[in-house]
């Protein structure tokens, strides 16, 4: 995987990947919080298995094709098929709760790029429809000159700090130890994306039932830190 981007890209890239982008990222833990809540996951090194997993069976099956796909659309200017592909991957949501995690998301940096004046088909308010945090990151992406492979590490990157952030809250885990686990789980990002790259649109799909387990019943789980 080659990676080549110019500095003002790179910039705008770490303002889309930042913690304090406010689209609510770290309000979500995607099923993480029942899965160690119900005992699935108490150490770290379940943890890593656990994110491993989702970033080789989900991640890198669903989110990363569809941001590439959505790139080139939104490069074009294609704005129906950028729309089209959007409602596959909301489609691709197993539970309410991730396709929740995604739209809130998405709703989020629809406001901001209206604000910073990027173009994308979406509107906002009651009536808008759904829109994929996903379809959104490529949107930004595309407009800010980021390739798909600088476009892709960087999601990919947020959201693993995301998940891991959430692990060190719920396990509990030290700060040395979630960066113990964030370097371990770094290398399985080139990996998910070089998976992304070869899988085409009819691929498109994931199954992790465990995930889908984990994220239903937290939407009914009795006392929650994470949102639902």
């Amino acid at each position: 995987m080659v990676i080549t981007t110019t500095d003002s890209s790179l910039i705008r890239l770490m303002q889309l990947c930042s913690v304090s982008l406010p689209v609510g990222g770290y309000t979500f833990s995607q099923g993480l919080e029942y899965a160690i809540d119900c005992g699935w996951l108490r150490k770290q090194d379940q943890v890593r298995d656990w994110l491993e997993m989702q970033l080789l069976h989900s991640v890198s099956q669903v989110d990363l094709p569809l941001l590439r796909m959505l790139m080139q659309a939104a490069e074009q200017s294609d704005w129906q098929e950028v729309v089209r592909l959007n409602d596959l991957i909301l489609a691709c949501r197993e539970t309410k709760e991730l396709r929740l995690t995604d739209t809130a998301m998405g709703e989020a940096l629809v406001r901001l790029l209206n604000s910073l004046e990027v173009p994308q088909p979406f509107e906002h308010g009651p009536r808008a429809e759904d829109v994929s945090f996903v379809s959104m990151f490529a949107i930004a992406a595309s407009h800010w000159g980021i390739n798909y492979n600088t476009a892709a590490l960087g999601f990919s990157w947020a959201w693993l700090e995301n998940q891991v952030a959430a692990a060190t809250k719920l396990v509990p885990l030290g700060q040395t130890q979630s960066q113990i686990l964030l370097g371990e789980l770094q290398p399985f990002i080139s990996e998910a994306i070089s998976m992304a790259e070869k899988i085409e649109e009819e691929q498109v799909g994931s199954g992790l039932p465990a995930l889908s387990i984990a994220s239903a019943l937290h939407e009914q789980q009795y006392s929650r830190l994470f949102r639902s």
